[in-house]
């Protein structure tokens, strides 16, 4: 079951959520707050009683007190277990870019139909990220403005890992991964936890970005949608 998080000051909008999320079978509302300081607090309170925390959360942008940007900053350093579905009304290059290095898994604009937003919680809940057509389209186009990587890359890789990284960015599950290679699914995990060590990533989405801002793999737009 994933425990999900919705942070919007919109009430209304807010319960809505929370109804729809009532009819998926394998997702449960674990906490709703009206801010970013609201749910940090709400977040201590919980881990320090020794509660659950949520999987993911649903994250409006445009909130008082503790905006969405600068909440999603704060849970990459001090959660970042916790994967994040941004929520908004407007997708620009910048926004998308800027989200993305700060802990983004997915975007669903508010306008999205039940169906999308409950294929966008199921694809982040078991792959760790889902970028749409149009997020990919943007994330390429950045690449393509490149003329070299982001960053030197000196780390060795195995050839097992640069395996699993290359089937990651293809959007495989740990299962699937696994059933590909022929190896347990805490073997894939375990080259998973490696990867993101060695290569200084907080989440799946993270490693996503930077291997593909560094050329480490070789992936057709088309393969994220």
């Amino acid at each position: 079951m994933t425990q999900i998080g919705i942070i919007d000051d919109e009430v209304l909008f807010r319960k809505g959520l929370c109804r729809l999320i009532e009819d998926i079978e394998t997702a449960n509302v674990l906490l709703e707050g009206n801010h970013g300081q609201d749910l940090l607090e709400q977040l201590e309170a919980r881990k320090n009683a020794g509660q659950d925390l949520p999987d993911l959360l649903l994250l409006d942008l445009q909130m008082p007190v503790l905006n969405g940007v600068e909440t999603a900053k704060i849970l990459q350093e001090q959660y970042p277990a916790i994967k994040i579905i941004v929520l908004s009304s407007h997708f620009s290059k910048a926004f998308v870019l800027n989200m993305i290095e700060v802990g983004a898994s997915a975007f669903m604009p508010k306008s999205a139909p039940p169906e999308e937003m409950e294929m966008t919680i199921q694809q982040v809940a078991q792959k760790g990220y889902f970028y749409s057509e149009q997020v990919m389209a943007i994330i390429t186009e950045n690449l393509r403005s490149k003329q070299k990587p982001k960053a030197s890359f000196a780390v060795q890789l195995t050839p097992r890992e640069k395996e699993v990284l290359q089937l990651i960015c293809q959007q495989y599950t740990a299962q699937e991964i696994a059933e590909k290679l022929f190896i347990s699914r805490r073997t894939v995990e375990g080259h998973r936890n490696n990867l993101l060590m060695k290569l200084n990533c907080r989440n799946i989405a993270g490693l996503v970005v930077f291997a593909l801002q560094n050329q480490l793999v070789k992936v057709e737009p088309s393969q994220f949608w």
